[in-house]
């Protein structure tokens, strides 16, 4: 019986052994590997195009608070690399939206009064509609789960039909709802472009101040808050250590700027070329259509 242990044992630990191995060898062709084999030629071909990116990354970094060698090494060589390739983009749209200055984390009042106006006639219509009765069935038995009624400006053909989310928004791009199962968070992360904030609203009662959302320092928890309007290309993470599931409509909008066609035109470019690139965006989220 001891032998036979001793073999389950040798087999289990060879089993972990060849986990890290693939698991350490994934990390280091994504996060390391792969990066260098970018961005070395480049510093080497085209120095100048090197330097400006590294401006660029720099500038764009350093609007997060609590800076540290973990933030830099998740911009640069982690889940950040995107936000990092499409830094110049993002300056340039910060540069187009003044003088709407980039508050990182918004209060409703901080948006323009006709945003402020579209936000709460939207989160109206979404507790009229009772969307955590209708969507528990179809949620609870996936940790995280994402249904879409618009992305990025055009209506989604889904199985819960809701056709006051189909009118004309003059401001709002995307509406869904995340769906959190208790005991479920994601890792420290970024989004990716700065034509739209982030706008997340609390549909059921949360009690316990175990489940929050977290961008740089500041952290919102949804028992106090129901609200939360940020700029998601900025750290950030969502936590749900609570024994309920967290419904939250989820909404982006157009940056506040002079300039709001430029800004509805690159979140219409980004949908007609991102389509297929879903699995990078939401690859930890089951998104339910039918």
């Amino acid at each position: 019986m001891a032998v036979e242990e001793g073999r389950v044992g040798t087999f289990a630990e060879r089993v972990a052994r060849k986990r890290f191995a693939t698991n350490a060898g994934k990390y280091l062709l994504r996060r390391i590997l792969f990066p260098l084999a970018l961005f070395v030629p480049v510093g080497y071909f085209l120095p100048k195009l090197a330097l400006f990116y590294a401006v660029c990354g720099l500038y764009d970094i350093s609007r997060n608070h609590g800076l540290n060698p973990s933030t830099f090494r998740r911009y640069f060589i982690g889940n950040g690399f995107l936000t990092w390739v499409i830094s110049p983009i993002n300056v340039l749209l910060d540069l187009l939206s003044l003088p709407y200055i980039n508050k990182g984390v918004y209060r409703l009042e901080d948006l323009p009064a006709d945003y402020q106006e579209e936000v709460k006639r939207l989160i109206e219509t979404a507790e009229r509609e009772n969307l955590v009765a209708r969507l528990q069935e179809r949620s609870k038995e996936f940790p995280r789960t994402m249904i879409f009624f618009k992305w990025y400006g055009v209506d989604v053909d889904t199985f819960l039909d809701i056709p006051a989310f189909r009118q004309d928004w003059k401001y709002i791009q995307t509406i869904g709802v995340s769906v959190f199962n208790k005991k479920v968070s994601t890792s420290k992360h970024f989004g990716f472009l700065r034509a739209s904030l982030r706008l997340l609203y609390n549909l059921n009662d949360i009690t316990d101040p175990s489940a929050y959302i977290t961008v740089g320092n500041k952290t919102n928890y949804w028992c106090e808050n129901k609200l939360f309007i940020f700029d998601d290309t900025l750290l950030h993470e969502s936590i749900n250590e609570t024994d309920q599931t967290r419904y939250c409509l989820f909404v982006d909008i157009i940056r506040p700027s002079p300039f709001p066609w430029i800004m509805r035109g690159v979140i219409t470019l980004v949908r007609l070329t991102s389509r297929s690139l879903n699995w990078i965006f939401y690859k930890h989220w089951k998104v339910i259509n039918r």
